[in-house]
């Protein structure tokens, strides 16, 4: 089986690893790819970008590939998926209506109240006016939610009426902007994973990502600091409660309404004292809880992205997982997530790979002219190690983190450490 993965980013980078590793999988492309991916993967220009589907389409076809699976949130809800299904290949990834459930959050929230899904209460509003009156009705914190895709970036929480206003006339200045103000909901957060081919779903083991960019939890949301896996401290219940409770009301929904939804539905969820409530469906897999969670997955990818994608999840049998621990941290660039730098030199990689278990995802590098590898986004690396115990992994990742040599950059401390010290509890 030949495979053309769509992205650049360390998720991406974290599939086309665990694809290399497939017996069954000859060969990967990648589009554009970066260059941690050329060096295990054939990395091919997208000239027209992500948006381009004609472009996959095309690189499909003179690789003459067996499956496309696309990796990040945009290309998906521009409708690439359904192009690339057109042109008669098998496509991991939802359409654009069925990723209407990330594209917008007022549609998921539809969607879920039709599947008696438990989530957090929430109002739609197009106006300043609503949102005061929003704001006014549920309470502090606010939660103030972007409508469209912002990249893990389009949520403030705060206790201050005033930044939550300033946030949400920020999202309606856009252009047919909406923003959802929903109830806040206490307890520990958790992803899930679910495979699903518009009928069956199979859920992958949950991780715990961290958002903010500071220790402690402080700071602006990111697109994500850090994650971990498995969650020792989360009830022995819980994926199958979410599958019969979220995800598979969710795809029974969303077949209903004739647009079904094949890929991956990311649960991002709030473990309350009144149970699991749905934060925000993703129709993606998630970064960085991929890169912990792929990491420990033992059941190869290919085959299981290849059942997603033509309709035979129901004849996989139970998934096979490491025991082992796996922690990822990210390094990121001077200034994220503001403005980030970019242009300094990356160095140190091959020292941190030194570390037993320990290896490194590129999400935003690239080569200069002279061929030195430099950061080019805002997430440049996700370092992961995976350990015995919870603790042995953290330490292989961050003794794996303190190799890497990026001037300016910088990375939290604290990701999983709540749940080595055993804080974490439901209920």
């Amino acid at each position: 089986m030949k495979v053309l993965v769509v992205g650049s980013g360390a998720r991406e980078h974290a599939i086309v690893r665990a694809l290399g590793a497939d017996p069954a999988v000859d060969a990967v492309v990648v589009a554009p790819g970066n260059p941690g991916m050329d060096v295990v993967a054939l990395c091919e220009p997208l000239p027209g970008g992500l948006l381009d589907g004609d472009g996959v389409v095309d690189l499909a076809r003179r690789h003459g590939v067996d499956l496309v699976v696309i990796g990040p949130e945009a290309p998906l809800v521009a409708g690439v998926a359904d192009v690339v299904r057109e042109a008669g290949y098998a496509v991991f990834g939802p359409s654009a209506e069925a990723a209407r459930l990330e594209g917008s959050k007022a549609f998921a929230k539809e969607v879920m109240a039709a599947a008696d899904v438990p989530t957090a209460m929430a109002r739609v509003c197009s106006t300043a006016d609503e949102v005061a009156d929003a704001l006014d009705a549920i309470g502090a914190p606010h939660v103030v939610k972007d409508d469209g895709l912002a990249a893990g970036k389009g949520v403030v929480v705060t206790n201050d009426l005033d930044e939550a206003m300033a946030h949400a006339r920020e999202c309606l200045a856009k252009d047919g902007g909406r923003v959802v103000v929903e109830e806040f909901l206490d307890g520990p957060e958790v992803s899930l994973f679910v495979l699903c081919d518009g009928e069956t779903v199979v859920p992958l083991a949950p991780a715990q990502d961290f958002k903010r960019v500071f220790d402690g939890d402080r700071g602006p949301n990111t697109g994500g600091m850090g994650a971990y896996s498995p969650l020792d401290w989360a009830p022995a219940s819980m994926v199958d409660e979410l599958v019969t409770r979220v995800a598979q009301p969710t795809v029974d929904e969303m077949r209903r309404r004739g647009t079904p939804f094949s890929g991956v539905l990311f649960i991002g969820l709030a473990l309350t004292a009144r149970g699991p409530r749905v934060i925000e469906f993703n129709a993606r897999f998630g970064d960085p809880e991929t890169q912990v969670v792929l990491a420990r997955l033992q059941t190869p990818l290919g085959g299981l992205l290849m059942a997603a994608a033509t309709g035979h999840l129901a004849e996989v049998g139970a998934l096979h997982w490491s025991e082992q621990h796996a922690v990822t941290v990210v390094v990121a660039s001077h200034n994220y997530p503001g403005t980030p730098r970019t242009g300094d030199p990356v160095s140190g990689i091959e020292e941190a790979t030194d570390v037993p278990t320990a290896y490194v995802l590129h999400a935003g590098t690239a080569r200069a002219d002279d061929g030195t590898l430099v950061s080019a986004g805002g997430r440049v690396l996700s370092v992961v190690a995976l350990g015995d115990s919870l603790t042995q992994a953290r330490e292989r990742a961050y003794s794996a983190v303190g190799a890497i040599e990026l001037e300016g950059s910088h990375h939290r401390t604290d990701i999983a450490l709540a749940a080595e010290r055993d804080e974490l509890h439901v209920g």
